[in-house]
């Protein structure tokens, strides 16, 4: 359908016209002319109503299309009924019910949003700080502290032993038993080997 509210006709290839059951071959001229007369008196007025509904062109020619296209099936509902009112009726329904059921599906997303999915490696990596961080949360205060200074802080033995205040010999003890403490702690979140 043209924005003015024509349909397009395209015409048949050759052979007989293939019609839907509502329409029998007897009347198949009659409900021919009944179409036309539809489009013509209808098409344009009917085309801007559901323009208004929908505020999109394609969609509102998808329903007029369809409008017709259940007109023609069933002429007969239209005899002694007021044609306008019952074309409007039809398209408003069938923008409720493409409404509903857009509403009633989830809505799609496009690659934007699997974009900003975490890829495997980093959900494993995120997995693994936290186990890590759980597993250094149980061990002792002083284990803690010693790690975190030498490990964490990359300070030297002497260094860890200035800003702890404890000898030289307890920062290498503490390291070692921390370290031990630590790998039993992964081995139980079956982090280490």
């Amino acid at each position: 359908m043209s924005p003015s509210g024509d349909l397009e006709h395209t015409p048949e290839p050759d052979g007989p016209a293939v019609r839907d059951e509502g329409v029998s071959p007897a009347g198949t001229a009659a409900a021919d002319e009944l179409m036309r007369a539809l489009v013509e008196d209808h098409g344009g007025p009917l085309y801007g109503y559901v323009l208004r509904l929908t505020g999109d062109p394609g969609r509102a020619e998808d329903v007029v299309q369809e409008t017709l296209l259940r007109a023609w099936r069933h002429p007969s509902v239209l005899g002694g009924r007021p044609v306008r009112a019952w074309l409007f009726t039809v398209a408003r329904n069938l923008v409720v019910d493409q409404h509903r059921a857009r509403q009633s599906r989830p809505q799609e997303t496009g690659d934007e949003a699997l974009a900003v999915v975490p890829a495997d490696d980093e959900l494993d990596k995120a997995v693994e700080s936290w186990a890590v961080a759980e597993a250094l949360a149980s061990l002792r205060p002083e284990h803690r502290e010693v790690l975190r200074e030498t490990y964490y802080r990359g300070r030297s033995v002497k260094e860890a032993s200035a800003v702890l205040g404890i000898p030289a010999g307890t920062v290498k003890s503490r390291t070692y038993y921390a370290l031990r403490a630590l790998k039993l702690a992964l081995e139980e979140r079956g982090l280490a080997p």
